[in-house]
Parts: structure tokens; C-alpha cells; sequence
């Protein structure tokens, strides 16, 4: 069974086309630019070389017409007619409380997305974007929506309800949802394989760490409690997104600063971060490379490792035991320097890095020491694969 996976943006499309016998890749690629000009596809066909398609492309749906027409490519293609995909599975942002689970769409589902675009103004509208075109270039194909929320769904009331009158829980579903779940998810059952146990016995503490990155407590296979909130704004300080923040600066700051709430918004989502403070990049690797003669770059990196560290120190507390730290993501995959700092700075806890085994970017490996006090591991996040694990279950 071939299945596409569709994860749409504003402007972008990132997409896979996998066969789920052996859950092999056998095409993917981007889409940037939609709707700007010198909008392109780069597209790859496993084992034929990757080829850029630059044309205009006014909006989603003629974005997804290339995407489907380079898969049947007869030069560079993967599959000769559209009849070889089963299904699609779409990437949707935020589900709110209407989903603990990935769902097959049909028209209710459509409402309850579109109900959602208020609390994810930037994510779900592309996501419903994605979704249109694909049931109206595929008629008669299932689509699938796997949300970022539904893993989080699992969390107490203790853990999600904010400390505001009860009465906007109630009006506006004002409440922690947490994002990043489809990886979190991924990973969790990941981490069960190699410490062989079932996935409804593991307690995890699974750090998704990149440009954005939240950290999630998991208990029995659950999600207990995650660092994102009501928006992906809350948490960790992320690239662009200044993570926990007293609310009182909002105000001072749009007070001072002349500011509208969208600019504000703005302010917080694509101006903070580790960029609002160091002044170079959102990159970690550009801060990396610029530490050494960049003091804000240095601070930018240190309160970014201190932050992470907070929080698997608060969640270790939290926990009867733990059987496993994981990082995964960008950062998380790739950064040697950043990992060792991080447990480095929870001896107290008895965590241990093996220098030598920490030397590892992207694949899954164990990295802690024999004599640590609960495994850690770095395992690569894949959540196309994920999405297309569950539109398998919901469509076979």
C-alpha cells in the first residue's frame, strides 16, 4: 500500500510518497514558494538523481497538481498513475479537544479543523488548504488527518487547565494542548523497541529539539505533561519563539514600543528565540560556529541548554521512575556539544554521558554510560512515517 503524506505550510509543501509494506521512502520533496514568485519543487525519486521543477504556482492546490505530476513522471517518477496511492495523510496542526486520535476526514472533521484555525491562525488554514486540493485532484481517495495535539489529549487536568478564571477554559478552550506530538509519539514507540518493553511500560522524558522544540514527560506510553501550550509559543526558548515569558512584558512592551497585537505576535513568534538574543541566527549551527567571538551567541546556546535542563530536571522529579531520556530533532539528532552540556548539568541525578558514544549525528544509538541512572539515547524523529503508520491503521 503507497501511501502520501502531505505536510502543508503557508508556502511551502513538504511531502512523501511511502510504501508501507516495507515502509520505504520512494519519493519525496519540497515545495517552496507558493504563491511568491520563483516558486520551485524539488523533487527525488529514490535512486534517480533530484531534480528542481521552477514554475508558478498561484496556490495550493497547482502546487499539489506538480507535486502528482512529477510522482508519475515517466523520466523522473516513482509510480505510473495516480491509481498506485491508497491514501494520503495530512500533517494538521491543532485539533483542539475534538481529537485524541488521527481521524479518516469527512465533512465533520473539516468543521472541527476549520473551528480550530482561531487558535493556530498560521498552521491550520495551509493544513485545510492541503487537505482541499488533495480530495479534489484524488476524488475517492481517503485523506487522514494526524494531529500535533492528539498524543498530549492523554494529559490530566492538572497538567492543562491555566490558572486563569475557570470561565475561559470554558468560553474559549483556553488550555495547554502541546504540539510536536506525531514525533513525541514516534518516538516514544521507538524508545519502547530498544529497551524492549511494551510502549504502555515506559516511562520517557523525549526532548524535540530544534528550531522549534518542546519537551514531553511520558508516563506508561502517555502523554503526562508537555512543555508547548494553548500555541507552540510556550516552553522552551526556540529559534525564533521566546518560550515561558512573564505576561506582564507583553503589555509593557506594546505600551513602550507603540505596538498593535499583531505586532506583538510577531514579536514573540519571529523575532525572539535564540535570534532575539543573540543577533546572528535562529541556526544552532551558525551560533555554534559564531560562540567563540560572539558573547551573545554564547548566551543565545547557554540559556537555551539551561532551559532544557530545567525542564527534564522538573519532569524527573515528577515521575516514579524513568527508563529513558531521548533527544531527537535537529538539534537534539545532531548536536554533540549541546547534549553533553545538557546532562552534564544534572549529575545530581545520576545521568551520565559516554563521550564516545554521544559521537554520533542522526542515527539511533545509546549515549549515556553503563552507570547512569536511566539510559539515554538519541533516535532520529520521523513523522512522515509516523503519519503514514497511522492512515495504514485507519485505512487498510
Amino acid at each position: 500500500m503507497n501511501i502520501l503524506v502531505i505536510n502543508c505550510g503557508s508556502s511551502s509543501l513538504k511531502y512523501q510518497l511511502i510504501d508501507m509494506k516495507n515502509e520505504n521512502v520512494l519519493a519525496k520533496g519540497l515545495v517552496e514558494r507558493i504563491g511568491i514568485e520563483g516558486s520551485q519543487i524539488k523533487h527525488e525519486t529514490i535512486g534517480k538523481e533530484e531534480v528542481k521543477i521552477q514554475e508558478a504556482m498561484k496556490d495550493h492546490k497547482r502546487a499539489l497538481e506538480l507535486v502528482l505530476n512529477s510522482l508519475t513522471d515517466k523520466n523522473y517518477g516513482a509510480i505510473a498513475s495516480l491509481d498506485e496511492i491508497q491514501a494520503v495523510g495530512h500533517r494538521v496542526v491543532h485539533g483542539g479537544e475534538s481529537f485524541a486520535d488521527s481521524v479518516v476526514i469527512d465533512d465533520q472533521v473539516m468543521k472541527a479543523i476549520n473551528d480550530n484555525v482561531e487558535v493556530a491562525p498560521l498552521h491550520n488554514p495551509p493544513n485545510i488548504m492541503g487537505i482541499e486540493a488533495c480530495s479534489e485532484l484524488m476524488k475517492g481517495v481517503p485523506q487522514v488527518a494526524v494531529f500535533d495535539t492528539a498524543f498530549h489529549q492523554t494529559m490530566p487536568e492538572k497538567n492543562y487547565i491555566y490558572a486563569l478564571p475557570y470561565e475561559y477554559y470554558q468560553k474559549y478552550k483556553i488550555r495547554r494542548y502541546g504540539f510536536h506530538g506525531t514525533s513525541h509519539k514516534f518516538i516514544t514507540e521507538e524508545a519502547a523497541k530498544l529497551l524492549n518493553k511494551p510502549v504502555d511500560q515506559v516511562n520517557l522524558i523525549t526532548c524535540h529539539l530544534g528550531n522549534g522544540s518542546s519537551i514531553t514527560s511520558v508516563v506508561n506510553g502517555k502523554s503526562y505533561d508537555t512543555t508547548m501550550g494553548f500555541t507552540p509559543l510556550e516552553g522552551l526558548v526556540m529559534g525564533t519563539r521566546t518560550g515561558d515569558l512573564d505576561p506582564a512584558i507583553i503589555p509593557f512592551i506594546m505600551d513602550k514600543e507603540n505596538m498593535n497585537p499583531n505586532d506583538m505576535n510577531t514579536l514573540l513568534n519571529k523575532k525572539s528565540g535564540v535570534l532575539g538574543i543573540s543577533g546572528v541566527s535562529s541556526d544552532f549551527r551558525d551560533l555554534e560556529d559564531a560562540a567563540s567571538s560572539e558573547h551573545r551567541a554564547q548566551l543565545a546556546l547557554d540559556i537555551f541548554e539551561a532551559k532544557v535542563r530545567k525542564y527534564i530536571g522538573a519532569y524527573y522529579g515528577t515521575m516514579d521512575h524513568v527508563d529513558g531520556i531521548i533527544f531527537t530533532a535537529g538539534v537534539g539528532e545532531n548536536s554533540i556539544s549541546m547534549r553533553e552540556s545538557i546532562i552534564a548539568g544534572l549529575k545530581n541525578l545520576g545521568l551520565k554521558i559516554d563521550s564516545e558514544r554521544n559521537n554520533v549525528r542522526g542515527k539511533a544509538q545509546l549515549i549515556s554510560t553503563d552507570d547512569s541512572s536511566c539510559p539515554i539515547f538519541v533516535i532520529p524523529t520521523n513523522e512522515e512515517l509516523m503519519i503514514a503508520k497511522e492512515t495504514l491503521e485507519l485505512t487498510k
